[in-house]
């Protein structure tokens, strides 16, 4: 079995290739953590799902995809489910502390504010970039889907997730 310094790794080389080849940072980040430690708790309804989160929210710059993904990871190995809507034992609760956890690592890291895109954005290229509204070719070639920018972003937040889910007792 690989302990949990190789699955960290794997995690963050699979989120790091798949947002290299793909983009989405959201479903990359999903992606790389089904692949690695969430199986059947990371639904392919999920990854669909996070489609829309991309590029901190349909491009628009808001929340990271990377931290949005991560918390929905989070979500479906502790989250409150529809049968279980009023939720009385607090799993909500529960949810939203180990999401915290990972917000606060994006702002140590990345000295921005709940994880917002074009500050990350900014902050490794300088500046922000619309991918929908004109500017995706720039962020192509600024290197925006280079190891050391939103690649190195989306694999961060897969190892984050795979920390909080182990000091959590969820591996």
């Amino acid at each position: 079995m690989q302990g949990i310094e190789e699955i960290k790794k794997q995690a963050f080389d699979l989120a790091c290739g798949y947002e290299s080849q793909y983009g989405c940072c959201s479903q990359c980040v999903l992606a790389a953590l089904k692949d690695t430690v969430g199986g059947e708790k990371i639904s392919d309804s999920v990854f669909l799902s996070a489609t829309g989160l991309g590029a901190g929210l349909a491009g628009a710059g808001y929340s990271c995809g990377a931290l949005t993904g991560g918390i929905m990871a989070l979500s479906c190995f502790k989250g409150r489910e529809r049968s279980n809507f009023s939720d009385p034992d607090g799993k909500r609760f529960d949810t939203f502390r180990m999401a915290r956890k990972l917000v606060d690592r994006f702002e140590a890291e990345y000295g921005v504010n709940g994880g917002d895109c074009s500050a990350v954005q900014t902050r490794l290229l300088g500046r922000s970039f619309d991918i929908v509204r004109g500017s995706r070719e720039e962020f192509l070639a600024a290197g925006g889907h280079d190891i050391g920018y939103c690649p190195t972003v989306c694999g961060k937040s897969a190892v984050w997730v795979i920390e909080i889910l182990d000091e959590e007792g969820l591996l």
